[in-house]
Parts: structure tokens; sequence; C-alpha cells
């Protein structure tokens, strides 16, 4: 069966719920390992009132008994413990006289609130912001964060930085693979350069000041994957293309690239191909360098996966941008909700556990089977084959 999950539930509703579906048994879990990144998505420089508000921690419900997973559906509740202060605005059951004090008739440039709004036939467009939010992504890193440990058990890693913000950057060299998951964990912004972390600082400072928001890029990296991951014979069994398009998922990500990324459009083939040796050592082809970022063909070379995501500065402006009143049509100041000045540092976190997922379902994929042991075999099976090529 293909890894799967659906998550469900507005931001100011009662909580989130997310259901995966096509972990094998065996694998262990527990609650803490789902905590540890929702804590982590949470924190950053730049994060509004909301991460003051909630302490996230998920209900494991089912699919897991005395700590390992049967290899039925696990399901996972988060509660949204700012639903107290919405209870009526948020309730499931009509209320006899209730009208909204929260209605939302501005749509905010940049956010999805008129398109859902006509797309859906909605006035108050509260109700396309409640699923819009990036509330949601506290689900998916619920799920990531089970991929995660599942990726653990064969050696996989990974990690994420913000190497950018509103013109900002660490520029191109990098540490090792170690020292970078250690330095973004000790660092609010998540970068990996504490005197170029000041200057992100001072540029959220900035825009919290003048009621604007901050955009930035960051990169993910994941360790420890063999060749093969991913097809090259269809479409959408390219691997890199799935990871793309699960970046792309996260809201206000605009732009993805992998490795060289856009240079390669700049510089002749010789300069971008990566060569090819053996290493007799590790009895194992190795790439001379890796401006593919991991990937060619649709499928991993074996190298360090290396992707970045760009994101936008977040739509909601407390110096709000012109707007329509969907109901009079007059020209309006955009809605405004409570809202972070940047969340660059948090997309790096909900970055790593979508690609976690992705990386994790190709593997099951591969290595597929109903218990962890089952797995385990098939894939010391293919890590022998690969030292025999």
């Amino acid at each position: 069966m293909t890894l799967r999950y659906l998550t469900a539930g507005e931001s100011h509703g009662p909580g989130l719920t997310t259901i995966l579906e096509g972990l094998p048994s065996n694998l262990t879990i527990l609650q803490e390992h789902i905590d540890v990144e929702l804590k982590r998505r949470q924190q950053g420089y730049g994060r509004g009132g909301r991460m003051k508000i909630e302490t996230d921690s998920a209900q494991i419900t089912s699919g897991i008994r005395q700590g390992k997973t049967l290899g039925s559906p696990v399901a996972l509740w988060i509660e949204n413990k700012n639903f107290q202060a919405w209870t009526k605005e948020m309730s499931i059951s009509p209320i006899e006289g209730f009208e909204s004090k929260k209605a939302v008739h501005h749509p905010r440039p940049g956010h999805a609130d008129l398109n859902g709004a006509l797309k859906y036939n909605h006035r108050d467009m509260r109700n396309i912001l409640e699923r819009a939010s990036a509330r949601e992504t506290t689900a998916r890193v619920a799920v990531g964060a089970i991929c995660k440990e599942f990726l653990r058990q064969f050696d996989i890693h990974i990690t994420g930085h913000v190497v950018e913000m509103s013109g900002v950057s660490i520029g191109t060299s990098r540490p090792s693979f170690e020292d970078i998951q250690k330095a973004q964990e000790d660092d609010e912004c998540r970068c990996i350069d504490k005197a170029v972390s000041e200057k992100m600082k001072a540029k959220i400072d900035e825009a919290k000041k003048a009621g604007d928001s901050v955009g930035g890029v960051f990169e993910i990296l994941v360790k420890g994957c063999p060749a093969g991951l991913g097809s090259h014979v269809q479409w959408d069994r390219k691997l890199d293309a799935r990871l793309a398009y699960a970046i792309l998922s996260i809201q206000a990500i605009k732009g993805v690239e992998f490795g060289m990324g856009f240079g390669v459009g700049t510089v002749m083939g010789s300069h971008v191909h990566d060569g090819i040796y053996f290493d007799e050592s590790q009895k194992s082809y190795k790439r001379r360098t890796n401006n593919a970022g991991g990937f060619e063909g649709g499928m991993t070379t074996g190298e360090l996966i290396v992707l970045r995501g760009a994101m936008k500065p977040i739509s909601t402006l407390y110096t709000p941008l012109e707007s329509v009143n969907v109901d009079t049509k007059e020209t309006v100041k955009a809605s405004v909700e409570r809202s972070d000045t940047c969340a660059v540092p948090a997309a790096s976190v909900i970055a790593e556990n979508v690609v976690a997922f992705e990386i994790t379902r190709a593997f099951l994929e591969k290595f597929g089977g109903d218990s962890m042991e089952e797995i385990q075999a098939n894939y010391s099976h293919y890590k022998s084959q690969l030292n025999e090529f």
C-alpha cells in the first residue's frame, strides 16, 4: 500500500486531525518523538502571539500499541487551545441568533481569501482563511515526525536551515551536515552564522515596526539515502518532482531548487554535471561534486540531497494593503488577522517534515513490506546488490 495521509481542522477550531496510512508494523513511535518536532515548528524569531497560546502536543488515538505501530492507520489529534476563545464563532452546531463578530469581507492580497471565496461561494471569507491558514502544517509536521523515526532506522537523517532572509544571506559555503544540524538548533533564525542571524533579526524588527513582513530561503539536507529511490520511468515517480510538489504545498512557498538550482542555466555543462568515480573503500559509486543536489533522472544518486525553498513574506500585514469590500465593492484596507512577522525558520522545520514523508513514501515503494523486519531484510539485500554492482 502507498503511504498516504489526510489532515483536517481549522485554525481556530477545536483541533487538528491527521490519519497516516501505510506504515509497517513494529516501528517504535513514542509521543515525545512527535512533540519534539511540534515544538521546533513553534519556535523562531518573528513568530506571533499564537505561539504563546498553543503548546502543541499530539495525542495518538489509534494504530500504536505499547509504543509500536500495528500496521493499521495511525490517527493523531492536536488540540487548538485558542478554540476556547472561539467556541461560538467556530461552533459546529448552529446557534440561534448568532451574528459573527469576526466575519472577513476584505480579502488580503497574497492570501487564499478571495480566490477561495469565489470558488466556494462564501461571503464570509473566514470560511476560507480558517483552513488555508498555516496552522494546518502542525498536522503535517506530526506526520513527518513519524516518518523521521522510520528513516532513522535506516540511518537516513534530515536537517534544514535558513540561508537567506530579506536579502541577508550566509553565502554559498557550508560546513558538514552534522555542524549544520547542531548550529541551526542553537539559533532563533535557524541560521548557522551568528553574525548573519543578527542581521536577519534586525530585518525582522524593522519589518515589525513598519507593520510589514519578511520572507526568505531555507535549505533542506537529507543524508544517507541510497541510490535508486524514485524512478525515471514515469513523470509522477520522479522523486525530486515529488519533493518539489511537497515543498510548494507549504503555505507561502513560491520557489524550489535542487543543488546548483537556477545556476545551471548560467554556465556550460562541463561546470554543471558531476563527475563519477568508484570508491574502492566503500565499494560504491560517488560524484566528484554535487551540483545535481542528489538527483539524476528523478532518482537519488546516493549523494547528499540538497534542496531550497523560497518563502514569500506573510500576506497578513499590520499596515494593510488596498483591497475591496466584497459586499459593497468599495475600496478598503485589507483585513488584519493575528500573524507572524516572519515564519521562515518555522517553514524550514515544516519542510524537513514534508520531505521526510516523501522520502519515506519512496523508500517504502522500493523496499516495501508489512513489517519493519521485512523491510529491513529487503533493504539489506539491496545494499548487498549495490556493493556487488
